[in-house]
């Protein structure tokens, strides 16, 4: 299965949050499943730690790749195939990072791992 992590569960992964479900888990280590993360959470998690909202133990250049990489977390960049999925998008959900994460699962036939029950009403497979 190929899985694209949410901000936040990328976020509980590598702090091993209790939030993070028991399935969000399995999925993450399942040597079979390719698990990605956006540079739309990248980006969401840097506009957050700038804004005082999300503190790192760490310089977030350096934090992300390293907590990505050490987490056997493959990067996926948004193109502009995904970026022009948007205007396709009904307007559900509010938050421009998700919605951009849902074009980017869609493009690239990805399972949004997420615990986020709005996303679950876009076209898009999602997984808790």
């Amino acid at each position: 299965m190929k899985v694209l992590l949410d901000t936040c569960t990328f976020l509980w992964i590598i702090s091993d949050d209790p939030k993070l479900s028991n399935r969000a888990r399995e999925l993450h280590s399942d040597p079979v499943n390719q698990v990605y993360f956006s540079s739309v959470s990248a980006w969401e998690i840097s506009v957050k730690n700038a804004l005082g909202r999300l503190p790192l133990p760490g310089p977030v250049d350096r934090f992300i790749p390293e907590q990505r990489e050490s987490h056997g977390i493959e990067q996926l960049v948004l193109d502009e195939i995904a970026a022009l999925q948007l205007p396709r998008l009904p307007a559900l959900h509010r938050d421009p990072f998700d919605r951009m994460l849902v074009c980017q699962a869609i493009v690239n036939g990805l399972t949004l791992l997420t615990p986020d029950e709005l996303i679950a009403q876009y076209p898009v497979r999602s997984i808790w």
